[in-house]
């Protein structure tokens, strides 16, 4: 039976095996009186212990996989987040410096939850620095930078935040209630103080700018004061400090409103050249006439000390130096004897397109290019010799002259007397009153037309106002003479009136 139906170790028992399969053997009344048994073969288990050992290394494949995966995930999103916070970081520094940059200045400001009334914002410009870049290179700039930007933020305790808005500007925030000028004298002795690169000493200095937070106040409008007061620190010269006061933005914006008005009368012919007499020494009579810009208005006159500068910042002193020249030459061409000085900006000799300009305008009026003298500042000695070097050049090549004006005020030497080559030096007027209001004026009047005649340069003297000026100016070799004593800036006219009755009398 068991062979018949395959079933080993079938067998009759009267007690149930566990792990055996069976079917109850019974009797005619229906009675189980045994069992038929025979051992199960459990055919799931039979299969399963075949595939286990694949299911278990799939598995295990699975499981590292998944755990290579989530480790992977983990590190790339590590590698994300170090992205992610170096892309936030370079957002908000300076590279060169690894200050904050104005954005993260402003984010600074924007966060701050310090009360507004301890808050101040100080820009710190420094003065000299493109000197050292044209001296020593960009490299060495970019370590001064780097030095400055390393000592700023511990120049006070009260310093909370340090930026650098680009170039050679900073900023610094205060949190406190130091006063501004003790902030401001912190900054300005530590810039004072010599830097070491390599093996040079680099000497810079700083213009500040500072503006105090109040209730409200956006930290754009914060940011906007301390550059208000800033640029009035450069205009009041180097290693000065302004705190922002709403009367500077008033200023600005008279400021604002003359530099439209100044360019409409340019525009418009509305500023005129002044004639003043310029007389030799020896005869006193009339060689030269010095074109002076006048602006005259329905306020008054507008003096040249105000609008010259204000074209200078604004941009437009090119457009009013070439209209000065052209009017002056038209009138001048009346008065063929007569020398033609005109006063030039450092800024204008600075242009490249400056000497063209000047020739173009000489060949418009057919004027004789010997009869005009450009009279240049010591300033454009230090602005930009080379360029003005090139200018200077190609316009004594034309026949043009040029005459350093303002000697003895500043900070001319012999060296760029030779240099530059000027037909002729005008002497301050604070020489000229010097021979009687100091004791040793006398003398250094004589020293300095005695280092031109050495020099082989003429000597104009400016602002004499007395017979007894001009009787020691003649003395000492000075050969013209200039001021209100000879004659004051007049309009065309009366300078034609005035050499008419010249011609008259002799």
């Amino acid at each position: 039976m068991a062979s018949e139906h395959g079933l080993d170790g079938l067998s009759l028992e009267d007690a149930l095996q566990p792990g055996r399969l069976n079917i109850p053997v019974k009797d005619m009344g229906g009675i189980a009186i045994a069992d038929l048994a025979w051992p199960s073969t459990n055919p799931g288990s039979v299969a399963f212990n075949e595939v286990y050992p694949y299911v278990a290394s799939a598995a295990a494949i699975l499981i590292i996989f998944l755990g290579g995966v989530l480790l992977a995930g983990a590190s790339e999103a590590r590698r994300l987040h170090r992205l992610a916070e170096a892309a936030r970081f370079d957002a908000n520094h300076d590279s060169l410096s690894g200050l904050l940059n104005r954005h993260g200045l402003l984010d600074v400001l924007e966060r701050s939850e310090s009360p507004a009334s301890t808050t101040s914002l100080y820009l710190v410009d420094l003065d000299g620095f493109k000197a050292v870049n044209d001296a020593w290179g960009h490299a060495t700039g970019d370590a001064l930078i780097r030095l400055v930007a390393k000592s700023l933020p511990a120049c006070h305790p009260e310093i909370a935040a340090a930026a650098r808005l680009g170039g050679d500007e900073f900023a610094l925030v205060q949190v406190g209630t130091a006063p501004h000028a003790e902030i401001e004298r912190a900054i300005l002795s530590l810039l004072v103080e010599p830097f070491k690169i390599d093996d040079r000493t680099i000497e810079v200095g700083a213009s500040i700018g500072a503006a105090a937070r109040t209730e409200g106040l956006a930290p754009l409008e914060l940011l906007r004061r301390a550059d208000v007061a800033l640029y009035r620190a450069k205009e009041n010269g180097k290693g000065q400090a302004v705190q922002y006061v709403e009367e500077l933005d008033r200023e600005r914006q008279r400021v604002a409103e003359l530099e439209g008005k100044l360019r409409s009368a340019i525009s418009n012919g509305a500023i005129e050249p002044a004639f003043q007499p310029l007389v030799s020494a020896a005869t006193g009579e009339i060689i030269g006439v010095e074109a002076l810009a006048r602006w005259p208005s329905a306020a008054g006159n507008i003096s040249p000390e105000i609008f010259i500068p204000l074209a200078e910042r604004s941009g437009l002193i090119d457009a009013l130096g070439v209209h000065m020249l052209r009017t002056s030459l038209r009138h001048a061409k009346s008065w063929p004897d007569l020398a033609l000085p005109v006063n030039v900006s450092p800024i204008q000799l600075c242009n490249p397109d400056f000497a063209a300009q000047v020739i173009a305008v000489l060949k418009e009026f057919d004027f004789d290019p010997g009869r005009l003298t450009l009279e240049i500042t010591e300033g454009v000695l230090m602005m930009n010799p080379d360029q003005a070097r090139r200018s200077i050049d190609q316009l004594k090549g034309f026949g043009i002259k040029f005459a350093l004006d303002d000697f003895g005020c500043g900070y001319a030497s012999i060296g760029a007397l030779r240099q530059f080559g000027f037909d002729r030096m005008k002497i301050d007027r604070s020489l000229v009153s010097g021979v009687e209001n100091a004791a040793n004026g006398v003398e250094v009047l004589r020293a300095t037309i005695s280092l031109a005649t050495a020099l082989d340069i003429p000597v104009t003297a400016e602002g004499i106002e007395n017979a007894r000026q001009a009787a020691i100016l003649r003395e000492t070799g000075c050969d013209q003479l200039q001021g209100y004593l000879v004659g004051k800036p007049m309009s065309a006219r009366d300078i034609s009136d005035k050499l008419l009755g010249e011609t008259s009398a002799a």
